[in-house]
């Protein structure tokens, strides 16, 4: 029997690292003016800046926008992020 690979579509748009356009976006875990945590179709996704805001959020379709100056983006694995016998800091730069 053959497996279907489904296709997980998760896109980002980033703008002169002022503002961004994510898609494949499954659940908003934290954010603050400093960082914003993603799960997304492939991973977790944190983001790290100054002065960031979201300014639309639709988890029905999947898609946030934020604004502030975006100084990086880093994923991680689900699992890595569901281990619950290490530190954030540890799920989330392992």
């Amino acid at each position: 029997m053959e497996e279907k690979t489904v296709s997980k579509i998760h896109k980002v748009l980033l703008q002169n690292r002022k503002s961004g356009s994510f898609s494949g976006i499954i659940d908003v875990l934290s954010f603050d003016v400093s960082e914003i945590l993603l799960e997304t179709e492939l991973g977790m996704l944190l983001i790290k800046g100054n002065d960031l805001h979201v300014n639309r959020l639709t988890l029905e379709k999947g898609e946030i926008d934020v604004e502030g100056r975006i100084d990086s983006l880093a994923y991680s694995d689900v699992n890595t992020y569901n281990n619950k016998n290490e530190s954030f800091f540890g799920r989330i730069f392992k």
